[in-house]
């Protein structure tokens, strides 16, 4: 190693590993230091196999913070809860006023901004980015959020921009087993989609499923897979943060999803009660045109990722869709911007397309198919677009049994009524 290294990577886990080795791969050099120092030999001897990467392993904490250039800047990428503590406490033995931890895991954001002030004491920054995107995502293209002091963004900027690279399980539903399309046409229908402005890597990687044929029987593997998805807290933590302030329907309905999709021996149980009644069978006799609900489904490919965002979002394996820059053209023409749904262009486009919209919602539920996130959505899109809501009447109802109060639409203030006694009144 010539000189000081650009940037430093704790934790060797296969985030790690494939994070440092994509970070080393872009021409940036990066010393590596984990705590079980087998992992340490591991990503160097990687390093070498992919053409001597610019990457330098280190066994000891010491020797690891000194080989980064000043100020330094380190990545954790360690479990969340006390082992991020732990990284913390034994990397901040050597470092030095200026210098930076950024925590790459997906950590509640009080327990980073807990660490960002305590961290300040020392004179050290402390900045939470996390990395998202799986083994692949941190290899190939990771989708990465950093936040926190904008100083310690700054630091690292040049890397990130170099680095960064649920609808769609409803519409495979949806497509399955109402439109009883076969795996080979599935497979066909997301290739095509993954070709446009639905061209993403969830898309692709959801054509490349519907083509693998299952190696230990007969038939695909995606049909052996079983229906029960793991919880990683992340979808939790933003629907309880989005409650305190913002509408998140769609990305409850996911975690609901998740939830429901967990419960899998109780829906067994469930779906031999109800299939006897007939539930879901409305159109079991009734022809479904293949080719138009394939279109009506990929008209429901619209997103409502906000604004600056879709930048750090653009580049992620995961979320690399052609829609995420027309999202950030939205905000470039209008930074003040309060919903993409009133951008002129977005606009345009979901009054055109909300017919298909509401027939793939409709013949979901006509078909007894759960489209949450679809629903949801449409119904976020038909609350938000209606300038009068039945709410006058919950103020009412509250003003009534608890003396809430209410406003008027036509002169300011909060009033209260005694309904109670006027409607006892009108009764005499």
């Amino acid at each position: 190693m010539v000189g000081p290294t650009r940037i430093g990577l704790a934790g060797l886990a296969v985030m790690g590993q494939n994070l440092a080795l994509n970070i080393a791969e872009k021409g940036f050099t990066i010393s590596v230091y984990n705590r079980t120092t087998s992992k340490v030999d591991e990503t160097v001897e990687s390093a070498k196999k992919e053409g001597n990467l610019p990457l330098y392993g280190f066994h000891d904490p010491k020797s690891f913070v000194q080989s980064i250039q000043k100020p330094r800047v380190i990545i954790m990428l360690v479990k969340v809860g006390p082992p991020v503590d732990q990284t913390i406490k034994t990397l901040s033995n050597y470092l030095e006023k200026g210098d930076c931890i950024i925590d790459g895991g997906n950590e509640w954001y009080k327990n980073t901004e807990r660490r960002e002030k305590a961290m300040a004491k020392l004179g050290l920054l402390y900045h939470g980015m996390g990395v998202s995107g799986g083994e692949e995502g941190a290899r190939n293209g990771p989708s990465m959020m950093p936040g926190g002091s904008f100083q310690a963004f700054k630091y690292i900027e040049d890397i990130l921009l170099k680095v960064a690279a649920q609808l769609i399980a409803e519409a495979y539903d949806v497509l399955k087993s109402t439109g009883k399309l076969s795996n080979e046409e599935l497979h066909h229908v997301f290739s095509e989609w993954n070709k446009g402005e639905l061209l993403s890597f969830l898309v692709e990687i959801t054509a490349d499923i519907f083509g693998i044929k299952d190696d230990k029987g007969e038939g695909y593997l995606v049909d052996k897979v079983l229906d029960k998805t793991g919880m990683k807290g992340t979808g939790k933590r933003t629907v309880q943060q989005a409650a305190e302030s913002v509408a998140a329907p769609t990305i409850a309905s996911s975690l609901d999803s998740r939830f429901l999709s967990g419960l899998k021996e109780e829906r067994v149980e469930a779906a031999k009660v109800f299939k006897s009644s007939g539930v879901g069978d409305i159109l079991t006799e009734q022809e479904v045109d293949k080719k138009k609900l394939i279109e009506d489904s990929a008209e429901k490919g619209w997103d409502l990722k906000l604004g600056e965002l879709a930048r750090f979002w653009k580049g992620g394996c995961i979320n690399l869709a052609i829609l995420l820059d027309r999202i950030k053209k939205a905000y470039d023409r209008n930074p003040e911007l309060a919903n993409l749904l009133v951008d002129t262009e977005f606009s345009k486009e979901i009054i055109e397309r909300q017919h298909g919209w509401r027939r793939v919602v409709c013949l979901a539920i006509k078909s007894g198919i759960s489209v949450l996130g679809m629903s949801s959505s449409l119904a976020y899109f038909d609350t938000y677009r209606r300038d009068r809501l039945p709410a006058n009447l919950v103020q009412a109802q509250r003003d009534y049994f608890g003396a809430h109060t209410y406003e008027r639409t036509d002169i300011p203030g909060s009033f209260h009524t005694e309904w109670f006694k006027i409607a006892k009144q009108s009764k005499i």
